[in-house]
């Protein structure tokens, strides 16, 4: 018999609480004055202002409608998608129930940082800079597509159902990730397989992330804001409320809506549909009395993959906005440098 392995050192928030109770927000977690919340954000009463559209893809056309929301949000909800809302209610259940569990259990399937900034497994850290303030959060991040990285052995065990239940998830959202797509590309007279074509081996990865209650939420974030790296991103939520959207330069709160997924546009869709869609820029809020929990469902190029504009929509008079980029190398300037809303894609931009 092997030598069982040290458990993987406690996430770093999870040290500092240790240590130093729940009465003071240590200083790591502290955003500077300009990133804070506004007092309105940590209220749960439904906000008077507008809200990201919801679309019903069992309609005969959603296609005008991904066209509007993709141009003036970059995200929205889908309902009557085809995902069994059975499947998203076990979802989040197996992820309450991994992040409510002994320290001991979770940190079997502690994630190894030495191997990369997105390690598959339980952790409190992404990114890899040690200036960058910490965001109020624990995550398991699950390696699913392709599925030569498809590893169950890695994601607990001393939950009934755990890994069937994320095999499952994992192959419903890799369905509607592609119908999606395929809705996109149309919305823009493209062929219909054009985005999903463009991204090539498909890499998913699903990240649950629990948001503990924290003692000063107006001084924190869950996740600081950024936009995703990938192609597009499908999250739910629990009811407890907390993503925020950036439109007009005004922070959106988007309300959970039962059984609906939130689908969010990313950076390289932006550049293949050269700017007439934008990859949404997006935060998550911290509760001071309340737990929180989120899944987030990335579908990414390959590392290798090229992305640049797509050929038919560039004319002599709407030019190709945005470099070609090896989706690998865009992806180590996101974690090298950090977020920061969506600095990395506007380094793209042909001036």
């Amino acid at each position: 018999m092997e030598a069982a392995l040290p458990p993987p050192p406690l996430p770093q928030r999870v040290q500092i609480l240790s240590e130093s109770g729940l009465a003071n927000l240590p200083s790591s977690y502290i955003q500077p004055p300009s990133l804070r919340p506004q007092p309105h954000s940590h209220s749960h009463v439904a906000p008077s202002g507008p809200s990201i559209p919801t679309i019903d893809l069992s309609s005969s056309d959603p296609a005008p409608q991904v066209r509007r929301a993709c141009a003036e949000w970059g995200a929205f909800h889908v309902i009557n998608h085809g995902v069994p809302p059975s499947l998203l209610n076990e979802m989040r259940s197996v992820g309450v129930k991994f992040f409510e569990s002994p320290m001991e259990q979770k940190t079997r399937f502690g994630c190894d940082l030495a191997v990369g900034p997105a390690a598959q497994g339980y952790g409190s850290r992404m990114l890899a800079r040690d200036d960058t303030v910490l965001d109020w959060r624990d995550y398991f991040d699950h390696h699913t597509l392709p599925l030569d990285r498809r590893d169950p052995t890695k994601w607990p065990d001393f939950i009934p159902n755990y890994r069937e239940v994320v095999t499952q998830y994992s192959n419903e959202m890799e369905r509607l990730a592609k119908r999606l797509l395929s809705i996109i590309s149309q919305s823009l007279n493209l062929p219909p397989s054009y985005i999903e074509d463009a991204v090539g081996n498909v890499y998913q990865n699903i990240t649950v992330s629990f948001y503990p209650p924290c003692p000063r939420p107006d001084l924190a974030l869950g996740l600081q804001a950024h936009s995703d790296m990938g192609a597009i991103t499908l999250l739910i939520q629990d009811d407890v409320g907390g993503l925020e959207v950036l439109k007009d330069d005004q922070w959106v709160l988007v309300q959970p809506l039962e059984d609906a997924i939130v689908v969010i546009l990313a950076d390289m869709t932006e550049i293949m549909t050269n700017g007439a869609y934008k990859s949404s820029v997006h935060r998550a809020l911290v509760n001071a009395n309340k737990a929180r929990l989120s899944v987030a469902t990335f579908y990414d190029p390959s590392k290798v993959c090229k992305i640049y504009p797509a050929p038919p929509l560039i004319t002599a008079e709407n030019r190709a906005k945005y470099k070609e980029v090896v989706y690998g190398d865009f992806v180590r300037s996101w974690y090298g440098q950090g977020p920061e809303g969506k600095r990395n894609i506007d380094a793209l931009l042909i001036q």
